[in-house]
């Protein structure tokens, strides 16, 4: 029987049994590598795993090449292990949203099963749904997924789901169990769930932050005129990259370390002076030279171009600050 169980697992339930025999300390600092999806699925492999036996730990450190000296008790208290572990990698606030969403993945099957599929795909799923039920659907996946499905969305709807997201306070369960059995009838699945806190204003930001430069513009623009105090709120959110200004020379070099030179160079171009001196000085005086004869010889580029580059320079500082990396000071200290 057990020989059959350890043949069953996959390769994140084993991933799971490592990490919980690491430490909580050791186990963070694995985490930290990881992206928001993987530490997910990951997280709740570990909450679910119970009654694993020593032999078969042994067995996976021997596959994963790994020594180690101890052996966690695992699944006692796997879930307090889990919230400790996640609190450390991640900080209070993200490990609490990881922490419900693993909670609630653990039974809702249907919304799920959204997470793996595209964007264009959800998107023609969900259509013809209730506004607030697409909202509902947006602020559980991921922001950049989101940003994806929203794209395919009708673009006189979008505004408007965006302010749904951005004034949604948390979701009862037997909505979040409704809407879990809407989508587990296209997945042929089964439907129970608890509470999730979703949406908010910050949820809103974050999507907004993975459009395009173009359609960020135009949906800020239809939401600021509906309700203008939420577009203030929402827009104090948004990192944009003139936020790159209020970090420390430490972060910015570290960031600028982390960039392509050609991707610094496109979104220098249409950078204002100030960040412009503010990068040189925290660069070498030999490569700061280099940079300025690049931008004086460079000829014009579309904005759209420029745009694009520092898109990926304020999505390479998240990443950082999420990790621990650097820190956003201002507007960006939201993702911190």
């Amino acid at each position: 029987m057990t020989d059959k169980k350890e043949a069953e697992r996959t390769g994140t339930e084993r991933a799971a049994i490592l990490l919980l025999t690491l430490g909580e300390k050791e186990a963070a600092e694995v985490l930290k590598q990881m992206g928001a999806k993987e530490v997910q699925r990951i997280g709740a492999a570990m909450a679910k795993l119970s009654n694993v036996s020593k032999e078969e730990v042994q067995k996976v450190i021997a596959e994963f090449s790994t020594s180690v000296e101890s052996h966690t008790s695992v699944g006692v208290g796997a879930e307090d292990f889990l919230r400790k572990v996640l609190v450390d990698a991640l900080g209070q606030e993200k490990a609490a949203g990881i922490i419900d969403r693993i909670s609630v993945g653990r039974s809702t099957k249907g919304l799920e099963a959204l997470k793996w599929m595209d964007g264009r795909a959800v998107a023609e799923l969900i259509r013809l749904e209730h506004p607030q039920i697409i909202a509902i659907v947006l602020a559980y996946l991921e922001a950049d997924q989101a940003a994806e499905v929203l794209t395919h969305l009708p673009a006189n709807t979008r505004s408007d789901i965006m302010v749904r997201i951005a004034t949604l306070d948390g979701v009862q369960p037997s909505a979040l169990s409704e809407l879990d059995d809407i989508m587990e009838k296209t997945f042929a699945g089964k439907g129970t769930t608890r509470t999730s806190a979703l949406g908010g204003a910050k949820a809103a930001a974050e999507i907004i932050n993975n459009l395009e430069p173009s359609q960020e513009g135009v949906i800020m623009e239809q939401i600021t005129q509906t309700d203008e105090a939420l577009g203030s709120r929402i827009q104090d959110l948004i990192f944009v990259f003139d936020n790159l200004l209020e970090i420390d020379d430490r972060s910015m070099q570290e960031l600028l370390r982390q960039v392509a030179s050609d991707k610094l160079l496109l979104a220098m171009k249409g950078a204002e002076d100030s960040m412009k001196e503010k990068i040189f000085k925290n660069m070498s005086q030999r490569a700061a030279e280099m940079l300025k004869d690049d931008l004086e010889s460079k000829g014009p580029v579309k904005i759209s171009e420029v745009e694009g580059a520092q898109k990926e320079i304020l999505q390479t500082a998240r990443k950082l600050a999420e990790a621990g990396t650097i820190q956003l000071a201002g507007k960006g200290e939201e993702y911190v």
